[in-house]
């Protein structure tokens, strides 16, 4: 019962993150797009999801994670990607409501430090396991 109680904690502390993945569904959907169940985790790809990741960000990306919701360009990159945003997952599950405000702090420090914003932002270089 207590295990039950935890896992539902976590999913709602991480809820505002992902009702903005939840969010890609209908688009993604509508523009011949796809979504799965893994891991307790819903994936969103193809479609409006594809053109999002290659698109719409400062880099292109082959997976993201919002929450419990991990958006993919296709089925590879989720299966290639699956357990780093994984990682990501269980960080906003700590975070919560503060995880995306905190990942902006984290890519802006590293590129005040001189690192890139990406590989040098604690929460990818803990995905990656560099630290």
């Amino acid at each position: 019962m207590v295990r039950y109680l935890i896992r539902f904690l976590k999913y709602t502390w991480a809820l505002p993150n992902t009702m903005l993945g939840l969010s890609f569904i209908p688009l993604t959907l509508v523009s011949g797009g796809r979504v799965r169940i893994e891991r307790g985790a819903i994936e969103v790809y193809g479609g409006f999801t594809r053109f999002f990741l290659s698109r719409c960000l400062l880099i292109g990306a082959a997976a993201m994670c919002l929450g419990h919701v991990i958006l993919g360009r296709d089925r590879d990159c989720l299966d290639r990607s699956r357990n780093h945003e994984h990682v990501h997952v269980r960080q906003y599950e700590r975070w919560g409501p503060f995880m995306l405000p905190a990942y902006l702090l984290f890519s802006f420090l590293a590129w005040r430090r001189g690192e890139h914003f990406y590989l040098g932002n604690r929460f990818e270089r803990e995905a990656y396991g560099i630290d």
